[in-house]
């Protein structure tokens, strides 16, 4: 994978929390030059070898190719002047904040050539996240960096309805966390069952990864594996009926993503005002 930095066009980071931490390190794995990014961030006290870390933004420096902006939503509005006068007509701004609209940012970066939101998810550290982009402002090669930056972190999707990066903030942005809980609830099911809690732990992440893996590599939809799994009047069949009945699992789920997607246009609200 090419990157289009180098130390005299570098990528800054602006925060550098679990996300934006998880993609620099899938950047550096694919071979992002070090000595082409900054970090500015007053709370880390370390960084990856190479990458320079700095409590302020470097004074007296060009503007950077691209500016990554990855600190909390409720930073941002009370910073943004400062953030803004650190780009040029040359930067691409990225945005990784759930809630802050493309307005809002078209509002608050004057100078920025491009302005990208990108909805990330913490499985970008392997190569296995789920990417959601929009191009709030086109400008200085916007999609092109955006979208070198976001292909090694996994599955890259471009959207042309901004709504669909607060859904997506849901689905593909928070949706680990649902996964997780899900597994959670494997592994305490299979120690009513008897299980010891390390085996319960272990057959339920095994089982939740074998099952992700074989549908990523199936040419079918996962209700039909599921389907397939369950013979009828089987054991797994008998577990499909309590998902299944009155579309429980569904519902649940639905209930769940629209409250994450909800929140996400709250902050744009708030943010806005």
């Amino acid at each position: 994978m090419a990157f289009p930095f180098t130390p005299s066009r570098p990528l800054w980071l602006l925060g550098c929390g679990n996300m934006a931490g998880a993609m620099l390190s899938r950047w550096l794995e694919s071979g992002l030059d070090p000595a082409a990014v900054t970090i500015v961030d007053p709370m880390r006290t370390d960084a990856p070898e190479g990458v320079r870390l700095c409590a302020v933004p470097p004074a007296d420096e060009p503007a950077p190719a691209a500016l990554l902006i990855g600190i909390k939503p409720q930073i941002f509005i009370e910073t943004a002047g400062t953030i803004d006068a650190l780009t040029g007509p040359e930067t691409v701004v990225i945005s990784i904040m759930a809630g802050i609209d493309g307005a809002t940012l078209g509002d608050r970066f004057a100078r920025a050539g491009g302005i990208v939101r990108l909805m990330p998810n913490l499985p970008a550290a392997l190569g296995q996240g789920a990417s959601i982009l929009h191009i709030c402002r086109d400008g200085a090669n916007a999609h092109d960096v955006a979208d070198a930056l976001a292909r090694p972190l996994g599955l890259a999707l471009w959207v042309d309805r901004e709504a669909l990066i607060d859904a997506g903030t849901a689905v593909s942005g928070s949706g680990p966390a649902f996964v997780y809980r899900f597994i959670d609830a494997i592994a305490k099911g299979a120690e009513k069952l008897g299980f010891a809690p390390d085996q319960a732990a272990a057959l339920a992440l095994a089982t939740v990864g074998g099952a992700a893996a074989l549908a990523a590599a199936s040419d079918v939809s996962p209700a039909t594996l599921a389907d397939r799994v369950a013979s009828p009047g089987g054991t797994t069949r008998a577990g499909l009926n309590i998902l299944d009945a009155d579309q429980s699992i569904d519902s649940l789920v639905a209930r769940t993503l629209q409250a994450a997607s909800d929140r996400a246009v709250e902050l744009a609200e708030m943010a806005r005002n």
